[in-house]
């Protein structure tokens, strides 16, 4: 059964073709790196859980996006833009996610495995620590697990 190494390295490989997404991690919320400035545009690949479903495996995976918000020294002249470039990052990034999701949804894995729902999306700003804003995605990939009743 590879049903896991395929998810999470697609998911992978994908979000590394997007110009938006310097580097791609694993692991927990407790994972993300915020430390090094040299790998933003950046991603996190998070594994929720999974369930049984017979002859399925349903996975509940979240993904964030997220890059550094630059604020510039000069006086804001249009307050709904403000000084810095948080609506770019916010706009980059969710179009990563999106681009990601419809790999997923018709990419040529979906022999394999397949998007099922509706993923959603959650915006943040002040989540982490250093600056950076993004979105997190969260959506289902079912898989048929392989195994057989012997």
């Amino acid at each position: 059964m590879r049903a896991f190494y395929d998810i999470t390295q697609t998911i992978k490989n994908n979000l590394l073709l997007d110009e938006f997404c310097n580097t791609v991690n694993f692991g927990g919320i407790d994972e993300v790196l915020l430390s090094k400035q040299d790998i933003y545009p950046y991603a996190h690949l998070i594994l929720n859980g999974a369930t049984y479903e017979g002859s399925l495996l349903r996975f509940d995976v979240s993904v964030i996006a997220m890059d550094i918000v630059d604020i510039s020294n000069d006086k804001t002249t249009d307050i709904f833009i403000g000084n810095d470039n948080l609506q770019d990052v916010l706009n980059t990034q969710l179009a990563v996610l999106v681009r990601l999701l419809e790999v997923l949804r018709r990419g040529e894995n979906a022999n394999t495995f397949k998007l099922d729902g509706t993923p959603s999306f959650e915006h943040f700003t002040d989540r982490f620590e250093h600056g950076v804003a993004g979105w997190t995605v969260t959506f289902d990939i079912v898989v048929p697990h392989g195994m057989t009743i012997c």
